[in-house]
């Protein structure tokens, strides 16, 4: 298969009521992607298109959209600075696809599974650096260096998870770094550019960096409970997936603190090992310990902070659609 990207139609997602405040700008954006993934490699366009075409909510791009416009942003450089985060986040699927084996992402297959794992990395390479290029042509030191710094973070993040796999004893403090980087800064980073792109006031600028920060942990969070109560069809991937590859998430190193020591034995076992043979034995302790609560009620709090970010924001429609994505980053079953 061999895209035409000029001659594409705009890259497509899953627009809902949060997206319709800035609807205009999120066609631009659309169409700045397809434009964007153009390459004399037809393999780059070919695996960039279905990974940026599989069905996400874009919400990183979003949040930077509805940051500058939350500050009467009126120039056009916000389209651009959405569609690189977005490449930059894609660039990170395709990577993270590769080091953890997934087969499935979005109820698709990956793209490691339908190219292998080189074209796959490379292709993810190739999206970072057109996020640079780009960069250069938001024309702004200040979000270059909060991007490219939060490129560092998530990199970081990443390979914390990744030596963190097979690891029992990771504290909660650990699993909160860990998050923070490999899902929250850029979230933070999407917010944070927008704010300084609208030429924002310091506390305005720094809300909205928070803003983003607790929004992207209080995602996390959900994500890492849906993976113990989750529908698998609603979420495209199965439940249970961190505990095959041997994650140590929130729920696990709670029930482990609040279970009995045996309890806490069998999820070391797990984790250590990895597999799903002993997932309805973890399941019944996960429950049994009330982690999962307790897991939703750090992301309610989470959530509760981002909420608060907003206050020094004047009111308008985007911080109104703020606030609702404060709120369903923890309502949501997907």
């Amino acid at each position: 298969m061999t895209a035409n990207v000029s001659s594409a139609q705009p890259a497509s997602s899953t627009p809902s009521p949060l997206h319709a405040v800035v609807a205009n700008d999120f066609e631009a954006v659309n169409r700045t992607i397809v434009a964007q993934l153009n390459s004399k490699v037809p393999l780059v366009e070919t695996i960039g298109q279905y990974i940026t075409e599989s069905g996400g909510k874009r919400l990183r791009p979003l949040l930077a959209l509805l940051a500058a416009r939350s500050l009467n942003y009126t120039g056009d450089k916000h389209i651009p600075l959405a569609t690189l985060i977005e490449f930059m986040h894609t660039s990170t699927l395709l990577h993270d696809d590769v080091v953890d084996e997934s087969h499935m992402r979005r109820g698709k297959k990956t793209a490691n599974d339908a190219w292998g794992n080189a074209p796959s990395v490379l292709v993810g390479d190739f999206l970072y650096a057109r996020s640079f290029q780009m960069m250069v042509d938001v024309g702004s030191m200040r979000i270059m260096a909060i991007l490219s710094g939060a490129t560092c973070v998530i990199a970081e993040g990443e390979v914390m998870q990744l030596t963190n796999i097979g690891n029992p004893s990771i504290s909660e403090d650990d699993y909160f770094e860990t998050i923070l980087g490999k899902t929250a800064m850029l979230f933070e980073a999407a917010s944070h550019s927008g704010a300084v792109l609208a030429e924002a006031t310091p506390e305005q600028e720094r809300a909205l960096q928070y803003y983003g920060r607790y929004l992207g942990l209080a995602f996390q969070l959900i994500d890492d409970l849906l993976d113990y109560q989750g529908d698998a069809d609603a979420m495209g991937k199965n439940v249970g997936d961190d505990l095959a590859e041997g994650k140590p998430t929130l729920p696990l190193i709670h029930a482990m603190e609040q279970g009995t020591p045996e309890q806490a034995k069998l999820i070391r076992q797990v984790i250590r090992k990895g597999g799903l043979e002993q997932l309805d034995a973890v399941l019944e302790i996960v429950h049994a310990t009330g982690a999962l609560d307790y897991t939703r009620a750090r992301a309610d709090e989470m959530s509760d902070k981002a909420l608060k970010q907003l206050d020094v924001l004047p009111p308008s429609p985007y911080r109104d659609t703020m606030a609702q994505l404060a709120r369903l980053a923890v309502d949501r079953q997907t």
